[in-house]
């Protein structure tokens, strides 16, 4: 049935924390107390929590509730790694998840253990076929219920089911949700180096040691990174950082003429 054996003496059951949902990842998102609650748009800036919750490594759940519409994002590391809202999922529920804040959504925070959090990583739009394997990481649902798995050990159960049998696996390592073009355009862009810019990159410039003294490290790698053509959202893929966090830093370079959008 299973890598491991199934003891229902040692192996805790979790309860559901939005029983009988629609979208995969909010079933079988287990109960928490709330570490946040009532978060709204007059008095927390999203952004600004969201990198609080990135430079913490925080392992857990957001949802944001308005009228009947919800949206719930998984983080992992402090990372937006999966999302589901509606018939939406990953990026375009992130992205629906933050559409919905704006509008005076309600939102909660809730912890998780990093273990479950890496079970939950992969959970998608579907479920598949999928031999479980001796080191599976993820969740097999059935409709007799859900099992949390951990490098084939198996974490938990869940009495939340599918009509069918299938398996959501696990990255290795969850990869970062990036904002849609609808939201974060600028991300999406390719920027060119000015001439200014290319005097930043080059170290015997005073330009490049003001640029350092403003920026740092980060900013230069950013900027290098800029110049071979990435845009800000694969550079975030690729660093593990946060998005947010680049946008101020992508306009001051605009704004101080180092580069320019193509």
């Amino acid at each position: 049935m299973s890598p491991a054996e199934l003891d229902s003496e040692t192996v805790p059951e979790l309860a559901p924390m939005f029983p009988g949902a629609a979208p995969f990842l909010a079933r079988f998102l287990p109960h928490a107390a709330p570490l946040h609650a009532g978060l709204h748009g007059h008095f927390c800036d999203l952004h600004a929590f969201l990198k609080y919750l990135h430079e913490q490594a925080w392992y857990g759940y957001l949802h944001a509730g308005l009228g009947e519409q919800s949206a719930f994002v998984l983080l992992y590391e402090g990372r937006a790694v999966t999302a589901a809202a509606g018939s939406l999922t990953g990026e375009q529920a992130l992205g629906e998840l933050l559409g919905l804040y704006e509008q005076g959504a309600l939102l909660s925070a809730c912890a998780l253990d990093p273990q479950l959090a890496h079970a939950l990583s992969g959970i998608g739009s579907r479920a598949w076929k999928f031999n479980l394997t001796e080191d599976f990481t993820g969740l097999h649902a059935r409709p007799g219920g859900a099992i949390f798995y951990v490098r084939g050990q198996i974490l938990a159960t869940m009495p939340a089911t599918l009509p069918y049998e299938g398996a959501f696996p696990a990255p290795l390592r969850p990869q970062t949700l990036i904002l849609p073009r609808r939201l974060a355009g600028w991300a999406h862009h390719q920027y060119a180096l000015t001439l200014r810019g290319k005097d930043a990159l080059n170290a015997i410039t005073n330009v490049h040691q003001n640029f350092r003294a403003r920026h740092g490290q980060p900013g230069l790698i950013l900027l290098r990174a800029l110049a071979e053509g990435l845009t800000p959202a694969e550079f975030a893929l690729r660093d593990d950082g946060a998005l947010h966090e680049l946008e101020a830093l992508v306009q001051e370079f605009v704004q101080g003429g180092f580069v320019r959008e193509t």
